[in-house]
């Protein structure tokens, strides 16, 4: 989680982070247009750097379970509706000194509307804005992103339902191009992390 700019093989004004948000663990480097193909042919220079564009970098954000803005959280997401708690440390929690304290710190002791779960499917791939019903055929969420697992050979998606429906295990349908599919509740990450903690 830091974050530098810095000279990376020559070309000056890069900005390198290590973040985790593809689940592994690499870095970002946002680099001036001026020097893209200059730090790209550097780059491919080494026989294990490989070319992947922003779908891989998706499918991996999306089997490590992280969000991406706009898409499985805005500004009408709480981090308790969202999954993301984990992100609001204890002092913060007492002190009540952040955005939405008033909302959020009541939302961690007691039950949400809906939150962010894990799907699996067979079949065709879950992908954003699919409807969620239950098993009886009502519609109850809707899906945020999905994609095929590589990693896993199975598709996987991410969405919001209530409470109720949001327990690992729990079977679920989901509607793929006007078809309705089982889907169930998964823990995320559907694929374990390998980013560097500090330690």
């Amino acid at each position: 989680m830091t974050s530098a700019v810095m000279e990376v093989f020559g070309v000056s004004g890069c900005r390198v982070t290590r973040c985790g948000y593809t689940g592994e663990d690499g870095v970002e480097i946002s680099v001036p247009a001026v020097g893209a193909v200059r730090l790209a042919t550097a780059l491919l220079e080494n026989p294990e750097v490989k070319l992947a564009g922003l779908a891989a970098r998706d499918s991996l954000r999306l089997e490590a379970g992280l969000c991406l803005y706009g898409n499985d959280i805005d500004e009408h997401t709480t981090p308790v509706e969202g999954s993301l708690s984990w992100t609001l440390g204890k002092r913060r929690r007492a002190a009540m000194d952040f955005p939405g304290a008033a909302v959020i710190v009541p939302q961690l002791k007691g039950k949400v509307q809906r939150r962010r779960v894990g799907l699996t499917c067979e079949g065709a791939p879950m992908r954003a804005h699919s409807p969620i019903l239950s098993t009886e055929g009502t519609v109850i969420g809707t899906v945020t992103s999905g994609c095929p697992s590589p990693c896993l050979k199975k598709n996987v998606a991410m969405g919001y339902v209530p409470s109720e429906y949001s327990r690992p295990g729990t079977q679920l349908l989901v509607e793929v191009r006007r078809k309705q599919q089982m889907a169930v509740v998964s823990k995320m990450p559907f694929v374990p992390t390998n980013y560097y903690i500090l330690k």
